[in-house]
């Protein structure tokens, strides 16, 4: 009776502090940023080429294809990718998510493709022989070894039904969609696998966006009478997120009702797990295009409860719901708990949510992330050391999804396009833009959605693979200025030897401190390399890690020496 009744009354603070945001909100398309009217650092942007485009002669031949432009609204944020081991050689292997036209039959649409990394910098296209070339119009995909045999399994979300790819040991998959119980038919974008409850086996959360239909499709346009695409709110037809939880014999079970996701809706794009507020439980985060945010926290026993108005990361500092396209997870200062980033529609900013032991601040003007986002919409996303400097990098891969009057920045005769843009980690936890933007010779310009990072090469940096809406993917391989500087990379394997995912470590060398988790789910409609990369700096050696493992016990590893790869295997539960 008394936890109903403070439910209750939670519940009822919860709408009254949303009505109290709501009164000084914003509108979606006109909010403005503090920072962009003056309040924010004015440092000059750090300049240097970090990155060289090399998909074309890595032999990634994939061109990413919205078939005939319909203003069809799946159209605007097609396109994911993968990064991972997908034959257990220890190289990264790239999967691309394709689309193709939405109103013709499946089979007649292009695959998804398959590229095996052989090694030597170079891929071979090999989506025959692994049975994996989906043709629904795809979305994004997910990546973990659901059936705790040592192989990564692979999960792909498309507007229609969803496909479960188990894989084979050998390199090949099979579809097990029907006897798995994973085929959602909604409109599926960013998914996960992650352990809610702490039993050793992969459960899947899968996010939907909107409840669309072709044959109820808008027409819209600009002010200028020209067609372009419809913002979701003209739909009104926010979807309910799923939640499957694995039985443990291959199957899964459809519990989003009972774990309580199915109290919220919103059109959601993004995705990310974290202990958000230090309980032991692997909580919830989703990103939604223009509805407030959700973060389901974990509350034991396959339940779940949204805290996100509570916890100060369902709005912006000014009270508006954003157009949350990508998120990231991070431990920015590093304090030991998990902080946010995400992005957004042009003329929102993209917005730094800092962790306060479970509330959350939106410090992205004072640790200058929103003045230089202001111009640009976004979607791919991810942190990383990339000069190994010891401070965390930010990538950020832009593409507009309404037109906007502003002329094509590369001559591409496509309306759509935005440039790509690399934020510097600086002292405090603060970042600025470098120069030529995006850290590339040429800039990579287009309609960017997915982008994935980890170590293509082995060659102890992180690469970045960007796909782009309608157009070929950018491979960028990491050629950042390292100065001297050193790094180290933990693969950290769980009792199943499985990779420990939303495992925490907390890294001491010398006197400085790191702290990292081990993430797949995050960007956008992506799949990460799992691997833990820290810049060291001048450091060349690490005194000890802790991993805190997702039932909240705790191991201590090393020490090791620098610019290596170190695996940190749990040996078993505690």
């Amino acid at each position: 009776m008394q936890a109903s009744l403070f439910r209750a009354i939670r519940h009822a603070a919860m709408i009254a502090i949303w009505m109290t945001l709501v009164v000084h909100a914003s509108c979606r398309s006109e909010s403005v940023p503090q920072d962009a009217r003056g309040s924010e650092t004015s440092a000059p942007p750090q300049s240097g080429i970090w990155f060289e485009e090399v998909a074309a002669e890595a032999g990634l031949a994939f061109t990413h294809s919205i078939g005939p432009r319909r203003y069809d609204f799946p159209e605007t944020i097609a396109g994911g990718a993968a990064l991972f081991d997908a034959d257990g050689d220890g190289d990264l292997d790239v999967y691309f998510v394709q689309a193709g036209d939405l109103r013709a039959a499946p089979s007649s649409r292009p695959a998804n493709q398959l590229f095996r990394n052989r090694g030597d910098g170079t891929f071979e296209d090999i989506t025959k022989f692994a049975g994996v070339g989906d043709q629904g119009y795809g979305m994004g995909c997910a990546v973990g070894d659901y059936d705790s045999d040592g192989d990564n399994d692979l999960y792909v979300t498309n507007y229609g039904a969803n496909v479960l790819y188990r894989n084979n040991g050998d390199g090949s998959f099979s579809d097990v969609t029907a006897q798995s119980g994973t085929g959602d038919a909604g409109w599926g974008t960013s998914a996960g696998f992650f352990d809610a409850d702490n039993d050793g086996d992969l459960d899947l959360f899968v996010v939907n966006y909107i409840n669309w239909r072709a044959d109820s499709e808008l027409t819209c346009s600009r002010t200028s009478g020209e067609r372009d695409y419809c913002n979701p709110e003209n739909y009104d037809a926010p979807a309910r997120d799923v939640f499957y939880l694995n039985n443990g014999d291959g199957t899964f079970t459809d519990a989003t009702r009972t774990a309580g996701i199915d109290a919220a809706f919103g059109n959601g794009l993004g995705l990310v797990f974290g202990d958000f507020n230090d309980d032991g439980r692997t909580d919830v985060y989703v990103a939604n295009d223009g509805n407030p945010n959700q973060l389901w926290l974990n509350l034991g026993g396959n339940r779940f409860e949204n805290d996100a108005l509570l916890a100060g990361c369902a709005v912006n500092s000014q009270g508006a719901a954003e157009a949350g396209m990508g998120v990231a997870v991070f431990d920015v200062e590093p304090d030991g708990d998990l902080d946010l980033f995400m992005t957004h529609l042009r003329n929102e900013s993209n917005t730094l949510y800092i962790n306060n032991g479970g509330v959350f601040d939106d410090k992205t003007a004072q640790l200058g992330l929103a003045a230089p986002s202001i111009r640009f919409t976004a979607f791919g996303v991810g942190f990383a050391d990339f000069d190994h400097d010891g401070r965390l990098d930010l990538y950020i891969a832009n593409g507009k999804v309404t037109l906007d009057g502003v002329a094509d920045p590369a001559g591409m005769k496509d309306p759509y396009v935005d440039p790509n843009q690399l934020m510097r980690g600086v002292s405090n936890g603060a970042f600025q833009e470098v120069s030529p933007i995006g850290g590339t010779a040429k800039p990579v310009v287009g309609t960017s959605r997915s982008a994935a990072f980890g170590d293509i090469d082995n060659d102890g940096d992180v690469d970045v693979l960007v796909v782009e809406s309608d157009g070929p993917v950018r491979l960028l391989r990491n050629i950042a200025n390292k100065q001297g500087n050193h790094f180290i990379t933990f693969k950290v394997l769980d009792e199943k030897r499985r990779d420990a995912l939303n495992a925490r470590l907390t890294i001491r060398a010398g006197d400085r401190t790191f702290a990292r988790s081990v993430e797949s789910v995050y960007s956008f409609c992506a799949a990460n390399d799992p691997r833990v990369h820290v810049g060291l700096g001048p450091l060349k050696r690490v005194d000890a890690v802790t991993v805190r493992w997702t039932d909240g016990t705790s191991q201590t590893f090393g020490p090791f020496d620098a610019d290596k790869l170190h695996t940190l295997a749990r040996s078993s539960r505690r």
